[in-house]
């Protein structure tokens, strides 16, 4: 039976023979899981015998200490007012980032999604926007999302009333005041203490939909419980080896009300996300692991993704679609398929739709933009089964590399129900809080105004094929600007090898 203990005891325990920690005030022995634990032993050692809670809480899912710790692992209670706190040293890079934040420019100034990932980049700490940022390999795929939708040019019309135009439609039946919803991305709380809880608000108060990750930082039921009543949620999920932790998570999302189960299909094994496993050699610790010969059996290839995603099961078949089927009636759409084949199976085995997604430039590097791929299932699922899009029975939905409305609409004209934007919010709650994902959403919205007023339509029906060019969506090299996101947003951030520092031995 667990008891309360002192502070003082726990602090005891601070070695590697006996390494116990306090995580929102429990406590619980970590020795036997020193040399396992994905991001190495050192920064487990750093926190033996004291409170990491708040450097475990932004990088952790709620239960990952109770998913991965056998039972007898969790030892108890412990007095909060006995707790020895880890002082933080504030580095002079800290204190400099700190200056950069207080240096924001007002909410005003930005007059776009791109602003609010300038300014991220100068005020994140270094591991979050390592995180958030990061892509596969050379991160070509990365920013070819964005590129293609500068292959696809406007034949807009005139002389049209445009007076009033309404931009609001349906995902699933779900009213959205947007073609767009807020899609999944992982650990909000590297960028700000509330995580996802800005996305859930900033939902809310602009009438679109949320799709809850599994792996957020916040917990499931905290993030419902914030939303308000008939607030529209989805869930995206990661598929858990052991498929009853599985089947526990989905049918208790539906009975919170959920409305649509996303399932990721593309993430078998993570992509090499060096940005951001850079941050994982640099937490190495030499001394304990390299030391007790330990280094071959630690894997700290992925940094922060490889932490928190060690669960998913590589062994997911299209034969588990009936499976799912047989535990939920929520409406069920792959998320992840990157080619018409894939996207016909989902159609023919009755599911709700697919998400068009290379996980935003995350796993395998050049795979096509979701964009492109929308144009060759659109075209094949109507000659083969006699489809049209936008369709109610079977819905197309792309992400990756949207940052305008302009691009939103782009992707309606050729097919897709909505589309899920990312990243762009999480650089905006990350510089701005809630505030910065409102304003977000508020551009957006005056860009889908303007853009449908210069296209002569009034609603979403009226943006048809005949009004894109798209003829030179295939050709990956073609002779327009530069996509200046792509070079001052990636190049520039990839990192190389580095020495080590050498300390001098006295």
């Amino acid at each position: 039976m667990s008891r309360t203990i002192s502070g003082q005891e726990v602090a005891r325990h601070n070695s590697r023979q006996s390494c116990w920690i306090i995580v929102h005030g429990k406590h619980e022995s970590w020795s036997d899981f020193l040399d396992d634990h994905p991001g190495g032993s050192k920064i487990i050692l750093k926190y033996a015998g004291k409170d990491a809670t708040a450097e475990y809480d932004p990088i952790h899912p709620p239960d990952a200490i109770t998913t991965h710790l056998p039972p007898e692992k969790h030892l108890g209670s412990v007095d909060p007012g006995t707790v020895l706190k880890v002082e933080v040293e504030v580095t002079d890079q800290e204190k400099a980032r700190q200056q950069r934040l207080a240096n924001r420019p007002p909410l005003s100034e930005i007059l776009n999604l791109h602003d609010f990932e300038a300014i991220a980049r100068e005020v994140m700490q270094e591991k979050a926007w390592a995180y958030y940022s990061s892509a596969a390999e050379d991160e070509i795929t990365n920013r070819e999302n964005h590129a293609a939708y500068h292959r696809i040019w406007w034949r807009p019309r005139i002389l049209r009333d445009v007076t009033n135009v309404d931009f609001s439609t349906t995902i699933l039946g779900h009213r959205t005041k947007m073609p767009l919803y807020i899609t999944a991305t992982a650990l909000g709380k590297l960028g700000h203490p509330d995580g996802e809880l800005n996305l859930t608000r900033a939902a809310a108060k602009h009438d679109v939909i949320q799709m809850i990750p599994t792996l957020a930082s916040c917990s499931f039921d905290e993030i419902v419980d914030t939303a308000q009543p008939g607030q529209v949620q989805f869930l995206q999920l990661y598929v858990n080896k052991d498929r009853e932790i599985t089947k526990k998570l989905v049918q208790h999302a539906e009975k919170r009300g959920i409305k649509g189960l996303f399932i990721t299909v593309d993430a078998p094994q993570l992509g090499r996300r060096e940005k951001d496993m850079r941050q994982k050699f640099e937490a190495e610790d030499p001394a304990e692991v390299t030391g007790n010969k330990q280094q071959d059996k630690v894997d700290r290839s992925q940094g922060a993704a490889r932490a928190i995603s060690s669960f998913i099961d590589p062994g997911l078949d299209w034969k588990d679609i009936p499976w799912f089927q047989s535990i939920t009636k929520m409406p069920l759409i792959l998320k992840g398929v990157q080619c018409w084949e894939d996207a016909l199976l989902a159609y023919d085995q009755g599911l709700a739709g697919v998400v068009l997604s290379n996980h935003g430039g995350r796993q395998l590097d050049f795979s096509r933009s979701g964009i492109e791929v929308l144009v060759e299932v659109v075209r094949e699922l109507s000659a083969r089964r006699g489809l049209s899009f936008p369709n109610e029975r079977f819905q197309l939905f792309v992400d990756g590399g949207v940052r305008r409305a302009n691009d939103v609409l782009k992707a309606v004209a050729l097919g897709a129900t909505a589309v899920g934007v990312g990243r762009p919010f999480l650089y905006a709650f990350s510089s701005y809080g809630q505030e910065g994902v409102d304003h977000a959403l508020n551009i957006l919205h005056d860009e889908f105004e303007m853009n449908m007023r210069l296209l002569g339509v009034r609603t979403l029906k009226e943006v048809v094929p005949e009004m894109v060019d798209a003829s030179s969506l295939q050709s990956h090299i073609v002779a327009v600007p530069g996509d200046r996101l792509g070079m001052r947003f990636s190049d520039e951030s990839m990192q190389h090898a580095r020495l080590r520092e050498v300390k001098a031995k006295i």
